[in-house]
C-alpha cells in the first residue's frame, strides 16, 4: 500500500473516532459535574456554616470538568474538517 491510500483510510476512520472521543469526554463531563455537587451538598449538610467555602470550590471544578468536555468538542470539530 502507499503513503497516499494510508493517509486516505485515516482519514476515513477519523471523524468516526471523534464522535467516540467526545461522546467519551463528555460523559466523563457528566460523572464529574455529578460527583463535584453530590459532594457540596454532602459537605453542606454535614457542616452548613462551610456553605459558602464549598460552592466556590463547586464551581471551580466544575467549570474545570465542563472544560474538558469543551475541549473534546472542539478536537471533535477539527478532526471532522480533516
Amino acid at each position: 500500500m502507499s503513503a497516499m491510500v494510508l493517509a486516505q483510510e485515516a482519514a476515513n476512520i477519523n471523524p468516526g473516532l471523534a464522535a467516540i472521543g467526545f461522546g467519551a469526554s463528555a460523559i466523563g463531563a457528566g460523572i464529574g459535574v455529578g460527583l463535584i455537587w453530590s459532594a457540596v451538598i454532602s459537605g453542606t449538610a454535614r457542616q452548613p456554616e462551610a456553605r459558602g467555602q464549598l460552592m466556590g470550590i463547586g464551581w471551580t471544578t466544575f467549570v474545570l470538568a465542563e472544560l474538558v468536555m469543551l475541549i473534546g468538542l472542539v478536537l471533535f470539530f477539527i478532526a471532522q474538517g480533516g
